[in-house]
């Protein structure tokens, strides 16, 4: 069984003000999560309001060929990739958090 320095132990009580090492750290994913998951929305967020529509009907779009010329560009790639990761691991953290509440 892995375990924690008592360095390590005691910053991540002080710095949760817990007691208890389980809750510290129960404190410290919940609320890394919970951090994640708002960078990630805030990415889907601006993409969305970019291209006017949710990601899965930009996805339809793309394969139909049914966006503008321009969007066959280096910059329209980029934000496919960077909107695909986005909900991509938003949807990886949503899940461990279901798990861990």
């Amino acid at each position: 069984m892995p375990t924690l320095s008592p360095d390590v132990g005691a910053h991540r009580l002080k710095a949760t003000r817990s007691q208890d090492l389980d809750e510290a750290f129960g404190k410290v994913l919940s609320e890394y999560l919970e951090l994640k998951i708002a960078v990630l929305q805030k990415t889907t967020d601006r993409l969305e309001e970019k291209w006017g529509m949710e990601f899965s009907t930009f996805k339809r779009h793309l394969a139909e060929d049914d966006l503008p010329d321009e969007a066959y560009s280096y910059d329209v790639e980029q934000d496919c990739w960077e909107w695909e990761e986005a909900e991509t691991l938003k949807a990886h953290y949503q899940q461990v958090q279901m798990g861990w509440t």
